[in-house]
């Protein structure tokens, strides 16, 4: 028997059986008749040699430009609207192939410049040494491999915290978003956060172009350095970020100096101004031995002049001592007075005599 529907109810069963059988496709055409309504709302038309099929989208989605001619593959979900009319509803964009991939970059890059996101004077410096450093990307890449061994042999001992994201695919621009929110809001911030892929095609670098990741490394708190695919290479994320090494080892060889080179840089310094120093420790010397020798002569000096001045004085005090007096003829007389009849003692050198004074006169 054959089913009977309301328009409304076959729109529905249509729409479930999509669900169910095509919950997400990938379609791969060119653009045609695009535009954007209100600045919210996102049509075009994704055509091939056989046919055509209406897209639709919200603008925030549209994580890179596009425009009529270009390849894309879309991903999305079949739905019938409640119209009749079929389309594919958008959930992302991506360029494809090196021509359309090339366009959408030169657009991007055009209309975020016009912006200032990639100005020098919002570039800031690295620290020189930083001891906290923050990584993302794919652990299991060669890439983060050749990072991590460099970045050992060259310095070591660093604090490093590794977010490990998908570094290509749809996915990829997503979790790198999330991982830079997380080490610029986290307590315990690095001082440098690394964005860092190895090589790869157009295609495969092409997650490094979106948008949002863009804008979320030019708003970062916390300087960025990126080392993604070859010298070669260019992304978006490159020109927006602080700093833009060649490759992944290099990001390791600009952040940390080489131990090796700074020692060899230390011993030849030393070596350069060790005769200098060597030479200003014997004129030192000379200085401090003279000043000794000069304050221990002036020393002597004034021990020398104490003594012979003790002497003199020792000598002075000796010959105006009663005894010196009394040794040179001299008597000394004593008495209560010296009233005629008083007896007084009159002591010599030699002798203590004993005296009646029988006259006073005076001189």
């Amino acid at each position: 028997m054959t089913p009977r529907f309301s328009v409304g109810d076959f729109i529905a069963v249509t729409n479930q059986a999509f669900e169910n059988i095509y919950p997400a496709v990938e379609i791969e055409g060119e653009v045609a008749s695009f535009k954007v309504n209100q600045g919210k709302y996102v049509f075009f038309d994704l055509k091939d040699a056989e046919g055509s099929v209406n897209c639709f989208m919200m603008v925030y989605q549209l994580r890179v430009p596009i425009e009529d001619g270009m390849k894309v593959v879309v991903s999305a979900a079949p739905k019938l609207t409640q119209w009749g009319k079929f389309s594919l509803t958008v959930k992302s964009v991506q360029p494809s192939g090196e021509g359309s991939l090339k366009k959408s970059f030169e657009l991007l890059k055009a209309k975020l410049a016009q912006e200032g996101l990639f100005a020098l004077e919002r570039k800031r410096p690295l620290p020189q040494l930083p001891e906290k450093i923050a990584v993302i990307s794919s652990m299991q890449a060669a890439g983060y491999a050749d990072f991590v061994k460099i970045i050992n042999d060259r310095w070591g001992g660093l604090d490093v915290q590794v977010a490990n994201v998908t570094v290509q695919g749809s996915e990829a621009p997503d979790q790198i978003i999330r991982a830079l929110r997380y080490f610029n809001t986290t307590d315990d911030q690095p001082e440098i956060i690394v964005i860092i892929r190895g090589g790869g095609s157009a295609d495969d670098l092409s997650a490094f172009n979106d948008e949002l990741l863009v804008r979320e490394i030019a708003a970062s708190r916390v300087p960025v350095i990126t080392g993604i695919g070859h010298e070669v290479d260019e992304s978006l994320s490159d020109l927006a970020a602080d700093v833009q090494a060649s490759t992944p080892s290099n990001v390791a060889q600009i952040i940390v100096p080489d131990k090796r080179e700074i020692i060899a840089n230390v011993r030849a310094t030393v070596s350069e101004i060790l005769p200098s120093v060597e030479a200003f420790v014997a004129r030192l010397k000379d200085r401090v031995q003279g000043a000794l020798d000069r304050n221990i002569e002036l020393a002597e000096s004034r021990v020398k002049y104490t003594e012979e001045n003790y002497t003199r004085l020792k000598k002075m005090l000796y010959e105006l001592s009663p005894d010196r007096v009394l040794e040179r003829g001299y008597a000394l007389l004593r008495g209560g007075d010296l009233n005629v009849g008083s007896i007084v003692s009159i002591e010599t050198a030699g002798n203590i005599i004993k005296a009646r004074i029988e006259s006073n006169e005076r001189k």
